[in-house]
């Protein structure tokens, strides 16, 4: 009895460290990874609000707002779909803008296929793809949804009852803390479902040569965390999914972009629109694809 006891115990307590080690510390990892980009977008947007005409920037840089998201958010880091989300939530940028930031992200996948020694050419294209798909659906729904009325920039301050008499620094550490606690928990919680499940549960829930494949794997790329687009990346290395799917996949993975657009834009039906609608240019584009063959 008290061997296997200790038995148990010891192996509690190895399972315990590979929890920590893989889960909460990864988790830390990736949260203190995003502070800079919320740290700098609350700087940007308190500067708009309190420094600037909001009208003559909307004016300025919103007719190339999909073009210039969808660059940035071609950078491997799932931080500029969180900046770009805070931007949206206080209306710096367009819903456009803001779709292409989201379709552009490539997260963790250029990382991944570097390790694996994949062509740099071949990485090239899919970021170009994406880049492609987010700009011309970005300035598509800028162009269906034109607001007749002048936007104007949403007081964030009034939102979370801060007080920004005590200066501008002191508000936007206030909403970095505050967005950075959210991303952790919410983070920390999609991190240990995974953990328990694993990756080999994704793997069996996909189709590959199925039409049914692309919706799976852009509801898969919708979980918000750079996790998806691992996932996604290895089984597409691995030939266990399509390149359309794959693309499906990647374009809707924008990180923790839509845990911070449910924490900080309060129109929930406008949120569930928005992911509604990068869901479905997901699942048509890795349709199209698969349809016609694509293979790079």
């Amino acid at each position: 009895m008290c061997y296997n006891g200790n038995a148990t115990y010891l192996h509690l307590g190895g399972f315990m460290s590979e929890f920590i080690e893989e889960v909460l510390k990864d988790t830390i990892i990736d949260g203190v990874k995003l502070l800079p980009f919320l740290f700098v977008a609350f700087l940007i947007i308190e500067l708009l609000e309190h420094k600037l005409n909001s009208k003559k920037i909307i004016s300025k840089s919103g007719k190339l707002g999909p073009f210039i998201g969808s660059i940035l958010g071609a950078f491997p880091q799932c931080g500029f779909s969180v900046l770009g989300t805070n931007l949206y939530s206080t209306r710096i940028i367009t819903i456009g803008t803001l779709i292409s930031i989201y379709l552009s992200t490539s997260d963790e996948m250029i990382p991944i296929m570097l390790s694996e020694n994949i062509d740099i050419s071949t990485i090239l294209k899919i970021i170009g793809i994406k880049v492609i798909v987010g700009i011309m659906f970005g300035f598509i729904i800028d162009f269906i949804i034109r607001r007749k009325e002048e936007i104007k920039i949403k007081d964030c301050c009034e939102d979370e009852h801060c007080n920004c008499k005590d200066g501008i620094l002191k508000s936007v550490c206030h909403h970095t803390i505050s967005i950075f606690l959210f991303i952790f928990i919410a983070s920390l919680v999609i991190n240990t479902i995974l953990f328990f499940l694993g990756e080999e549960f994704l793997q069996k829930i996909f189709l590959k040569d199925s039409i049914l494949s692309p919706f799976i794997s852009s509801l898969v790329g919708l979980i918000p965390n750079c996790a998806s687009s691992v996932v996604i990346t290895e089984l597409y290395l691995s030939s266990a999914i399509s390149f359309g799917s794959l693309i499906s996949g990647l374009l809707t993975g924008a990180g923790v972009g839509i845990l911070v657009l449910f924490r900080t834009n309060k129109n929930l039906k406008q949120n569930i629109l928005i992911l509604l609608t990068i869901y479905g240019i997901g699942v048509l584009v890795g349709i199209i694809f698969d349809l016609i063959g694509v293979v790079i």
